[in-house]
């Protein structure tokens, strides 16, 4: 009997500025893979607005999953995005531990910081509570402040870091839980490195030429189409590269585009790129 795979995404929706569940959504369903939200909050911009309204859905999750549990309904994938509380992060281990099933992925982005920085509504006490999710992790996508938030250590002097040093890293976080690890957008000169970390074997750099600036979402974007690629059985490899290479086109378009950088990526126009 043919299955069709699908993917629980515990994420916010917003409705405007192209990040969370409003991007994942249509990248998983360009890849052929149901996705099934579970909202975090419902936000009707995103934090980088001068001004937002947020719907915190905290509350609202346990009957939400409730209802999944009451309907048999089953996930390949589980990939988590922006958590706000350690009780967040309680619901979302809870759910792991009864819908994980034997050949289900856990694809976490550990949305933490970025630049040696927390971002203002992480404490130490949500950087604990993160650590204990990483023990039921397949994958995780953190980017350099997150890996070192995670592991308890320095930030590297302007985020420049050694591949030894990276190795380390990701044995570090392995040893917590993950087998797969990808290290995003570690800044080298003009290019952006993606460190791939897979137990077992060798790690892969992946270099990108740098297009533009920093723009929200794009590593929704990222952890999108790596999670619902793992999720289809691609290598890792495989799945980076075409997330990669998926980024850098709606980059370019969305430069020459001239968006604000709070309205994110615009992706749409290569949604049929996705095989």
């Amino acid at each position: 009997m043919i299955h069709q795979k699908k993917i629980a995404l515990i994420n916010d929706i917003t409705g405007y500025g192209r990040c969370s569940i409003a991007v994942q959504l249509p990248l998983i369903s360009a890849l052929k893979i149901q996705a099934c939200p579970l909202p975090t909050a419902i936000l009707a911009v995103h934090t980088g607005f001068p001004t937002y309204y947020i719907d915190d859905y905290t509350e609202r999750m346990i009957p939400y999953i409730q209802s999944w549990k009451d309907n048999n309904v089953t996930f390949d994938g589980i990939c988590t995005g922006f958590l706000n509380s350690v009780e967040q992060i309680d619901i979302v281990i809870a759910f792991i531990k009864e819908f994980k099933k034997k050949d289900t992925k856990v694809i976490i982005d550990p949305v933490m910081g970025d630049y040696g920085e927390l971002y203002s509504s992480y404490t130490e006490e949500l950087c604990h509570a993160m650590r204990d999710l990483l023990a039921y992790a397949d994958v995780i996508t953190p980017n350099l402040t997150e890996a070192c938030r995670l592991l308890g250590i320095e930030y590297p002097h302007e985020g420049i870091v050694s591949a030894r040093q990276l190795q380390a890293m990701t044995e570090a976080l392995a040893a917590q839980g993950p087998s797969q690890i990808v290290l995003t957008g570690i800044h080298e000169g003009d290019y952006l490195d993606n460190y791939m970390y897979e137990r077992g074997k060798e790690p892969e750099i992946l270099k990108v030429k740098k297009i533009g600036s920093d723009r929200s979402g794009t590593g929704d974007v990222f952890t999108a189409i790596v999670g619902a690629l793992i999720v289809r059985g691609n290598t890792l490899s495989y799945a980076v590269h075409t997330a990669a290479d998926f980024i850098s086109k709606a980059m370019v378009y969305t430069e020459e585009l001239d968006l604000p950088h709070n309205c994110g990526l615009a992706f749409e126009e290569f949604l049929t790129d996705l095989k």
